[in-house]
This record gives structure tokens, C-alpha cells and sequence, in this order.
């Protein structure tokens, strides 16, 4: 797959086939469309194209609302999308002044002339535009006009579809792991970089990893107790694979050896605690990991925040803790 951050620096598309949207998440429910995208390509021997926006829209267009916290780093998001096997992602960036186009613009001067789309493929509800004023009706009149084909995403694969990100967003903040994975088509997951923490743990006979999320976007599980796995995706001054992006590229997955352990997300109440902390116990390891970035899977949810009588029942806790997360893992 190749990503595109500059409308300016596209290439002609091979019979473009072309679907828009945030895809956060990228789940069960965006493969559907997804499937459709590539089926339609392959018929025609054509490109599949995505058009996504960053920052999200909902960022600049809703003011006084309260922060979205994302399924996915743009990141992230261009990692799932070439799992899924697009030729081409364009990220566009979302301001003001191109969500101040009309509609009628956004079709001939963004949509049509950077593009050249033999085909779009878009959702009965999709609105664009000013004032998310135009619709699939001035599509299909534009389409006829210019000379592109239209599909249209049915209402009953949009509105009968279980799969929503805000219903996933709900799964992962309530400890609901088993729902979220279903939805995703894949274990939540999120990176984070490790930090000093109070080395309590060590004491303990736990040692944590503590972890500082650096995108203040991305969506973080609730307060609890959870089965995780692990990748260390870089060590301390290492540069990470796509962190220092161009305009053009290709993303480059690398597969990471899988680590097990038991998370905790909270306010350590057993020790006074009061700001919010994660902290991972790497099982069966033992490296100087400080300054690594950390990639965790959300394998299950096993139980809440609990204010302990003590120390030692804390650690009479973790132990049964570690128990339920290797019957977790497998």
C-alpha cells in the first residue's frame, strides 16, 4: 500500500476505485466495505483508493464538546489498512477552510480533479461539504455529469450492522474486552512508552513497566485488572518504522515477538494513589526496557480496582491475579 499525505503528490490512479471515511477502528464492519472495495477493483482491473481525513473531523468541525478519544493512531490506522490489502491511502489534512467547501466544489475540485475516480463506492447517508450539505442525490447527478460511476453502500448493510466504532469506544472504556475484539476483528491495543515509576512492584516480587501514553487522542481501556500480551517495538534511541514519515510511503510491518503479562490501569487506592497510572508485569522478564516503546493487546478483562487491606493482601491478589491471566492466555 502506498500513503499519500499531500493531495499534491498523487499519481495518476489506474481506474481508481474510491471509498471515503474516518475508518477508526478499521473493524469488522469497515471490511465489509472494504470487501466491496476490492471485489469492484478486481472486476474492472482497477486500484483500490481510500480517502481518509486527519485530524478528524469531529476535531474541527464540533466545538465545545468534550475531546474523542480514537480507536486508532493515524498510525495505527494506516498499519490495519494495508493488513487489509490497499493499493492506496490518501490522508488528507481536515482544516477549517476544506470543510468550508460546498458541496459542490468538494465533487469537481477535490473529489474529481485530484482523483480522476473511475468509480466511487460511498454510504446512502454520506454527507459532505459545507454544512454537510451535499448528499448521495448531488453524487449521482455529478456523476453523470463528469463521468465517473457511482455504488451505493446499501441502508441495510449500514444501519443492520451491529459493528459501530462508538459502540467498540463504549466496550473498551467498560472492561468489555471480549465485545470490543469481536467487533474489531482483532485484540484492542495501544503503545505507550516506559517511564520510572515508584518500583513498588519490584518489591513486591512484581516488577512493572510503567507507561506513558504520548497521543493524547488515543482511546485508553477503564480502570482495572487485564490479560495482556506484549510487543517491545523499540528500545531506547532506536528509531521506530514509520515514525519519521514522507509525503509518500509504504508502510513496513514487522512482526514482534509476543510477550505475556498482566496489566493495571488505576489509582493504585492500597497505596494512597491519586493519579491514574499503567503499569504491565512482564512475565518471565528481566531486561532494562526504559525508554521502549510498548505495544499492549487487550486479551480480558479480569477484575476491577480494589483498595487492599495492606500490602500483603495485595500480593496474595497478584498471585491469584497471574493465575487467571495464564488460564487467559492460554
Amino acid at each position: 500500500m502506498k500513503v499519500y499525505f499531500s493531495t499534491e503528490t498523487i499519481p495518476a490512479f489506474k481506474k481508481a476505485v474510491v471509498t471515503i471515511g474516518t475508518f477508526d477502528g478499521v473493524h469488522t464492519g469497515h471490511k465489509s466495505i472494504l470487501g466491496q472495495l476490492k471485489r469492484e477493483a478486481a472486476r474492472i482491473d482497477g486500484e483500490t483508493v481510500i480517502i481518509t481525513f486527519h485530524p478528524h473531523p469531529r476535531k474541527v468541525i464540533v466545538t465545545g464538546q468534550p475531546a474523542i478519544h480514537l480507536i486508532n493512531t493515524i498510525d495505527e490506522k494506516i498499519e490495519l489498512l494495508h493488513k487489509n490489502g490497499i493499493d492506496h491511502l490518501v490522508v488528507v489534512p481536515f482544516t477549517d477552510d476544506f470543510s468550508q467547501q460546498s458541496p459542490e466544489a468538494y465533487i469537481e475540485q477535490f473529489l474529481v480533479q485530484k482523483f480522476h475516480p473511475h468509480t466511487v463506492i460511498i454510504g446512502y447517508d454520506h454527507r459532505f461539504g459545507r454544512n454537510r450539505k451535499g448528499d448521495y442525490k448531488l453524487l449521482e447527478v455529478y456523476s453523470a455529469r463528469l463521468g465517473f460511476n457511482l455504488m451505493e453502500i446499501p441502508a441495510h448493510v449500514i444501519n443492520d450492522n451491529t459493528v459501530s466504532s462508538t459502540r467498540i469506544r463504549e466496550a473498551v472504556l467498560h472492561g468489555n474486552t471480549d465485545v470490543a475484539n469481536t467487533l474489531l476483528g482483532y485484540d484492542f491495543f495501544f503503545e505507550g512508552t516506559v517511564i520510572d515509576g515508584n518500583k513498588l512492584g519490584r518489591t513486591l516480587g512484581y516488577p512493572t513497566a510503567n507507561l506513558r501514553i504520548e497521543n493524547e487522542e488515543k482511546l485508553i481501556p477503564g480502570n482495572g485488572i487485564y490479560a495482556v500480551e506484549l510487543e517491545i517495538r523499540s528500545r531506547r534511541g532506536e528509531a521506530e518504522i514509520n515514525k519519521q514519515r514522507t509525503d509518500i510511503y509504504s508502510p513496513v510491518i514487522v512482526n514482534y515477538p509476543r510477550l505475556k503479562g498482566m496489566m493495571s490501569i488505576g489509582i493504585r487506592p492500597t497505596i494512597g494513589g491519586t493519579d491514574r497510572v499503567i503499569e504491565v508485569n512482564i512475565f518471565d522478564f528481566n531486561e532494562d526496557i526504559y525508554g521502549a516503546t510498548v505495544r499492549v493487546y487487550i486479551k480480558k478483562y479480569l477484575r476491577s480496582e480494589v483498595k487492599f487491606n495492606g500490602l500483603e493482601a495485595l500480593v496474595e491478589q497478584l498471585g491469584k491475579d497471574k493465575e487467571d491471566t495464564l488460564r487467559a492466555l492460554g
